[in-house]
């Protein structure tokens, strides 16, 4: 014992804050790996949409996408209290330690239809994992014959997805301005493309009367069902910690909506 310190525990203690390092360190790594693959992949797509544009006689705008680098970046940090939370950009801007959660939402009644919580902050990779949701509910139920989406959403595999899945995609290609011109609101739809690949045939019918009007539902589909959620059920931030019991907590919170919520079709 020296000046009330036990060296004993004092090394103990070191040695178990070195482990924990050593143990983040590799988790960093494997985060970093996983992010790699992911960042190929879509470095790959691009690349191939670019070579496929050229092959049909159109001219790639701006430079080749850079490849992605490999390994941990500077910034990459772990959380210790729950290391399954990712830092992700919030509205308003700034970052915090967050999950990402996801909802499927009905048109017509505002019922919740697939729910998940994933760790990825972008959107991009999470319609493959809802139209897997959506085909497993039971048949009586019917399957969606439109998928509408905003372009957190977008890209050609995304689109693919859907059109695989038998369900025509809306989604938006770039962010929409909120008040546009009166003469870009009522302007004549354009001709058709001739034989337009599924984003070119995507695309087209977003600029459509029709194509404007359905995807307008979206904007008032998901957002009433987080603003009660959030405003009136009083739900704001997940209270548990880890993946597994996150997604438990946020099936909870979906299901309590859908309660309340046929229950307003069944007596309101």
């Amino acid at each position: 014992m020296v000046d009330g310190m036990s060296i004993p525990e004092e090394l103990a203690r070191r040695e178990e804050r070195l482990a924990k390092l050593a143990e983040a360190r590799t988790k960093l790594e494997a985060r970093a790996k996983e992010r790699f693959e992911q960042e190929m992949a879509e470095h790959r797509a691009k690349l191939a949409a670019r070579e496929k544009g050229a092959a049909h006689g159109k001219k790639p705008g701006g430079r080749p996408p850079a490849p992605p680098v490999e390994g941990p970046r500077p910034k990459d940090q772990i959380n210790l209290t729950d290391e399954d939370s990712r830092i992700m950009p919030v509205a308003g801007g700034g970052f915090d330690q967050c999950y990402n959660a996801q909802a499927v939402v009905a048109t017509e009644s505002l019922l919740v239809i697939a729910a998940e919580v994933v760790q990825a902050p972008n959107d991009k990779q999470q319609i493959a994992p809802m139209l897997e949701q959506i085909e497993a509910l039971p048949e009586q139920l019917g399957l969606p014959d439109t998928l509408l989406a905003d372009n957190g959403y977008f890209s050609e595999a995304n689109v693919m997805q859907c059109a695989a899945a038998n369900i025509e995609p809306l989604i938006a290609t770039g962010r929409q301005p909120h008040h546009p011109s009166w003469r870009e609101r009522f302007a004549a739809p354009p001709p058709a493309p001739d034989n337009p690949t599924p984003v070119e045939a995507m695309a087209w019918r977003l600029r459509t009367p029709q194509g404007k009007q359905l995807y307008g539902l979206r904007k008032q589909t998901p957002e009433p069902v987080f603003g009660i959620i959030k405003s009136v059920i009083g739900f704001r931030q997940f209270l548990l910690r880890g993946l597994d019991r996150v997604r438990g907590e946020w099936s909870l919170v979906t299901m309590a909506w859908n309660i309340k919520r046929m229950f307003a079709l069944s007596f309101g």
